[in-house]
């Protein structure tokens, strides 16, 4: 019996044990779910410090700080731009804790705030269109009183055996009421056009104010871990689209014996759906969505039923209207650009562009957030686009890869125009500037001073990168043949060290503006060539030396002559130097020869018949050359001459 109570004791106590280690088990278990479930969330608003604006593209660089527990904490940096590409997002902690992983999240329940502005206009459109409805609703009655005046009107006249002094009465009243009624008529009409005015320009300031509409934002989800308490700094980078630049440039000559100016300005914008308020801004000529990879030739295949366009080569700008396929309004700020280059143009606020063409071959891209991206060969002068709506272009992400070199030793930094340039050479300055070299640069980086706000709403902003002043020697030339005037053109030499890109540029000779032509630096070398247009102070002619032309015939030939004289003046008060040009017919055939007489010393392109003096003009100077050939041929085959 002892034995048998000694088991059953034995037996509750190892089921009592066991109990005990199962429920410590639990317990243990509950603790570390719970732990893990209950990691802290911390939200933080980040801010831009700075953003590098490529030519396509802008890596957006944010800080941000935070007061972290111990144990694992997931911090939200919230509000950010809904086109983060999530391959490019980098994140630097500094601060007692680890980073375990970095992931983007679209936030579709926080919607940007609607502008105050907005709200406001949009009030006073409310408050309009309640004033026109009143007013409409006064105008109808008055409407209804006119109506019933003029039925009064019928019935008095044609009653019988009224007094006529009650008659008359009665007739002056309404006669009295009825010009009230017109008059008020008026002054409402009057008001309610003037209000619909209002609310036009009211409609006009919403329509701008929205153009940028409302996104979904995204976030960036940091997941770290602390042994102890303390702060944490964040630096966070990573890429958008729909951001861009594109250089203009202003050349202006004051006279001809000085220096050419030279304004480098680059054109941002964005659409990105997060405001750059204040930020230090780069613009590099890198372009992240062109990627690092080499380029590799694809099978060239030929064969029928290949359609090859040859373009005209006469093409030197486009214009067009941009707007959109499903109603037809148009499309302001669209980027323009020819594909391959640094060239781009916007459209203005009716959806109108004009763009310079370095290329007969060249291809027009046209961009705009929301919308289909579209791509025009330049094969006339004027090209209109109808764009079509994209709804997934905002949640479409593109992969592409963006490194950035370190800084070796001898980099290049200089100021100009209060911006510092990195990656380039010196150029001379009014002041001495201390100069480093940067070996190895693909790329050239203008880091601005001052800070900028750019909106998310595509306008272009203007940033002067710089201002330089560059020799020049200017030269005129002339063609009598086709006009009668000489046209200025400037050699600028040095601009190998500015890093220009090609862009369009507007002319200023002498302060008046001549127009604009297109910076090619594909074609360009260390010398840039403008046309500063037709100068009046010198003018060339050419006459037909009528005494001097003749035909003869000698057996189964005929021999003509020609005759020109080529007159040059300089009305101007200082010396110029001036390329004379004029031709000599060229043969194609064995059975026509042309003979040179007398060409007054110009050089001669046998190949193309091109004859060209070189002349130097002291002020008021008048020049003379002369031309003179003959046509040989058979005399039963005759040619004609001019």
């Amino acid at each position: 019996m002892e034995k048998l109570s000694n088991l059953l004791q034995a037996s509750f106590s190892h089921k009592i044990l066991n109990f005990n280690a199962k429920l410590l088990s639990a317990l243990i278990l509950i603790f570390v779910v719970s732990g893990v479930s209950a990691q802290e969330k911390i939200s933080l608003q980040s801010k831009i410090s700075r953003v590098i604006v490529f030519l396509k593209g802008a890596q957006v660089e944010r800080i941000a700080q935070a007061s972290i527990s111990a144990g694992n904490s997931v911090i939200l940096l919230k509000g950010l731009s809904p086109e983060i590409e999530e391959q490019s997002i980098q994140v630097k902690g500094m601060g007692n804790f680890v980073i375990l992983s970095v992931n983007k999240q679209a936030n579709f329940l926080n919607e940007q705030k609607e502008d105050a502005e907005t709200k406001k206009q949009e009030d006073a459109a409310d408050a309009i269109r309640d004033k026109i409805e009143i007013r409409q609703n006064d105008l109808a009655i008055l409407k209804k009183e006119e109506d019933m005046l003029a039925q009064n009107q019928r019935v008095g006249s044609d009653a019988a055996g009224l007094d006529l002094n009650k008659l008359k009465q009665a007739l002056d009243f309404q006669k009295a009421r009825l010009a009230d009624n017109k008059l008020k008529q008026l002054q409402i009409r009057k008001e309610l056009n003037k209000l619909n005015d209002e609310l036009a320009d009211v409609n006009k300031q919403l329509a701008d104010l929205k153009g940028k509409g409302k996104s979904n934002t995204s976030d960036i989800a940091i997941t770290i871990s602390s042994k102890a308490a303390g702060s944490a700094n964040f630096q966070v980078s990573y890429l958008v689209k729909n951001a861009t630049w594109f250089p203009t440039y202003d050349i202006r000559a004051t006279d001809i014996s000085k220096p050419i100016e030279l304004v480098y300005r680059a054109n941002v914008s964005q659409q990105c759906g997060e405001e750059w308020n204040n930020v230090n801004l780069a613009l590099s000529s890198g372009d992240p969505s062109q990627g690092g990879n080499r380029p590799v030739l694809n099978p060239y295949k030929i064969g029928y039923n290949v359609f090859n366009y040859k373009p005209s080569e006469t093409i030197t700008n486009v214009y067009g209207h941009i707007s959109d396929a499903s109603d037809g309004s148009a499309l302001p700020g669209v980027s323009v650009r020819i594909k391959g280059t640094s060239i781009g143009a916007a459209s203005d606020a009716s959806g109108n562009y004009t763009i310079q063409i370095p290329s007969p071959a060249s291809v027009l891209e046209y961009n705009y957030v929301g919308y289909e991206k579209i791509e025009r060969p330049a094969v006339s002068t004027r090209v209109d686009v109808r764009m079509q709506q994209n709804t997934q272009a905002l949640n479409e992400v593109v992969a592409v890869g963006y490194s950035q070199k370190s800084d070796i030793t001898g980099s290049v930094q200089r100021v100009v125009s209060g911006v510092k340039i990195r990656g380039v050479s010196s150029v001379p300055q009014a002041s001495a500037v201390e100069v480093q070299v940067q070996q190895s640069q693909t790329t050239v980086q203008f880091e601005v001073k001052q800070p900028y706000t750019i909106s998310s709403d595509g306008k272009q902003l203007s940033v002067e990168v710089a201002k330089s002043e560059l020799p020049a020697s200017f030269r005129y030339y002339a063609v009598p043949k086709l006009s009668q005037q000489a046209y200025l053109t400037a050699a600028i030499t040095g601009v190998n060290d500015l890093n220009l890109l090609s862009g369009e540029a507007t002319i200023f000779f002498e302060g008046a503006f001549l127009g604009k032509t297109l910076i090619d630096m594909s074609n360009t070398g260390d010398t840039l060539n403008v046309s500063l247009g037709a100068d009046k102070g010198v003018t060339v002619k050419r006459t037909q030396q009528l005494d001097k032309n003749s035909r003869t015939f000698a057996g189964s030939n005929a021999r003509a002559e020609r005759a020109y004289l080529l007159e040059v003046y300089n009305h101007k008060s200082q010396a110029i130097q001036l390329t004379l040009e004029d031709q000599l017919p060229v043969s194609n055939s064995s059975e026509v020869t042309v003979e040179k007489q007398e060409i007054s010393g110009a050089s001669l392109e046998e190949q193309s018949g091109r004859l060209t003096w070189n002349l130097d003009l002291k002020p008021n100077e008048r020049k003379t050359e002369t031309l003179r050939y003959q046509v040989k041929y058979p005399r039963n085959k005759p040619v004609i001459l001019e």
